[in-house]
């Protein structure tokens, strides 16, 4: 412990930077992108046609049954073989998304399913049209009952796209790859990558926060916001 040198490590900062600002644009891009695919095939799932509740049923099971490492290969050598030519970020938001939005399909259900039924009567009697009554007494309610697995998931997902450095994605964990084989100081470059990494989780709640308070009025106002 002694021969410990973080200064060699530290000396290649810009390029910590450069990982993190990656891995925070994967990370930002796919929550969005993975949410809008949990939403719809939540409703779907829910829905009364049953080829699209069976398409979207098997579309989770696939994602939650496979490796996340091995769906990212899948679409990596998947999409090549096909003859289109992606650039690796793009790849790895694709598979992040798919991976992110089968998880926030199960989450959303649950929401959904947490919306008593007489409450949607109840504002179809107000003659409020289809769009209000989904928005304002379906979606929005589910989603802030069930916010806090969202934000937990999504974190993890910033956490995962560290894998994407193995079709050379230039995240944080590629750019440690390549700082601790230039140093040959593994355990120094490891060090401050978790700790980058803890401080991006951070962020990334306190970020979460801000949106809760900002579309859930009553949780502000409890302090609940995430």
């Amino acid at each position: 412990m002694s021969n410990l040198d973080f200064g060699v490590v530290l000396e290649r900062w810009p390029l910590f930077v450069e990982g993190a600002w990656l891995t925070v644009q994967l990370a930002l891009v796919a929550t969005l992108a993975g949410f809008a695919i949990g939403t719809l095939c939540a409703v779907g799932r829910r829905g009364r046609n049953a080829t699209v509740a069976r398409v979207c049923g098997a579309y989770v099971e696939l994602i939650r049954n496979t490796p996340l490492l091995v769906q990212i290969f899948l679409v990596y050598f998947g999409l090549s073989s096909l003859g289109l030519s992606l650039s690796a970020f793009t790849v790895a938001v694709i598979a992040l998304a798919v991976n992110a939005g089968a998880y926030a399909t199960e989450i959303m259900r649950a929401g959904f399913d947490s919306v008593n039924r007489s409450q949607i009567e109840a504002a179809e009697c107000l003659a409020l049209s289809r769009v209000q009554v989904y928005w304002h007494v379906v979606l929005l309610p589910a989603m802030e009952r069930v916010y806090p697995a969202l934000t937990s998931q999504f974190v993890l997902l910033m956490l995962a796209s560290s894998i994407c450095s193995q079709i050379s994605v230039e995240e944080l964990t590629a750019v440690a790859n390549h700082v601790q084989s230039d140093t040959y100081r593994p355990l120094e470059t490891f060090v401050i990558i978790g700790a980058g990494y803890i401080l991006l989780s951070l962020l990334m709640r306190l970020g979460f926060w801000g949106v809760g308070a900002l579309l859930f009025p009553r949780r502000r106002r409890l302090g609940t916001a995430l």
